[in-house]
């Protein structure tokens, strides 16, 4: 059963995980499956065996599936996000955003800059290692919770990214067996603190990557986690998102610069990647800077990648006590 998805829904009064094939979700916990889809992910090769022994009778207790009732699938151990990793977006920042810009952009035209940034995204896909940071699990919502905009935050952004969820304790690896430590693939939104990314201060330390990146509601996640086999290339995934209709990503991760397989290498040389830690891949063309368009109160962003399942997130400002 290779065509199935793995999602949490409250049910019984708790969250529990499911099993999602068409339509329905059948859940684990009550056929001798583990009753959290973290604790499922901590031995991933056995809980696709017991998924794949399940009886078809059993589809008799399932229930309808609706990825508007559903849950964050769990709260990841560790966050890390490549950032800068696909060419139109970054591209499109360095055009929107002047702050982005290199030294050597400072004094071209609109054209040179576009022409100058191709060429340094061009060179990075093809020599450059990965640009990673970290975010804390913290920021994890579902997706269909409500994103919180914080009052000393001026220009929150959204980023649709491909999710990837690690499956398998891993250190030392290599892009040639990085997808072997992969358990599936799912939709995040990395929201951004624009304007907090680069401090104001004359900090030459770099991004400050706490304050743009880690306020709480700042990661929706979900609604599934869809195992690797399932999705036949995951370079040629449509990522749309829209904000009150109006679609702003428009985009495929054909635009990805360094693989998946390229920064699980990287990260693993690092740290030791755990199971349920996930990767958020980088984000595409269609940011709110490169509009001059940011996330206000009463906004609703909708985001889905294909085969993944869609997110709808409203956005409230924070109350302050």
């Amino acid at each position: 059963m290779s065509d199935f998805g793995l999602a949490t829904l409250a049910l019984d009064g708790k969250a529990q995980p499911v099993l999602v094939r068409d339509g329905k979700a059948l859940p684990l916990a009550r056929h001798g499956l583990k009753d959290d889809l973290l604790a499922l992910l901590d031995d991933w090769d056995a809980t696709c065996a017991a998924i794949e022994g399940l009886d078809e009778s059993l589809w008799a207790d399932a229930v309808r599936f609706d990825e508007r009732a559903a849950l964050a699938p769990f709260i990841p151990r560790q966050v890390f996000c490549a950032g800068a990793n696909y060419r139109k977006h970054v591209v499109g920042l360095m055009m929107g955003d002047p702050s982005m810009r290199t030294a050597e952009q400072e004094n071209m035209t609109p054209e040179e800059i576009r022409a100058n940034a191709e060429k340094v995204m061009d060179a990075k896909a093809a020599t450059a290692t990965p640009f990673c940071f970290i975010k804390l699990p913290s920021s994890v919502i579902g997706p269909n919770d409500t994103v919180i905009l914080p009052h000393n935050v001026e220009k929150p952004d959204w980023e649709l990214e491909l999710g990837v969820v690690i499956g398998k304790r891993c250190r030392h690896v290599t892009p040639e067996n990085a997808m072997d430590y992969v358990a599936g693939f799912a939709v995040v939104n990395d929201i951004t603190a624009r304007e907090l990314l680069f401090r104001r201060d004359g900090s030459a330390i770099g991004p400050d990557w706490l304050s743009g990146k880690s306020f709480p509601t700042f990661l929706p996640f979900g609604p599934l986690i869809v195992p690797k086999q399932a999705i036949a290339d995951p370079y040629n995934l449509g990522i749309r998102l829209s904000v009150n209709g109006r679609v702003y990503q428009d985009e495929s991760t054909a635009d990805m610069m360094i693989s998946i397989e390229r920064q699980i290498a990287f990260l693993s040389e690092r740290v030791v990647l755990q199971p349920g830690d996930l990767l958020c891949t980088g984000s595409p063309y269609g940011n709110g800077s490169a509009f001059g368009v940011f996330l206000q109160p009463g906004d609703v962003m909708e985001g889905s990648i294909t085969g993944l399942g869609s997110q709808r997130n409203p956005c409230v400002a924070e109350e302050m006590p």
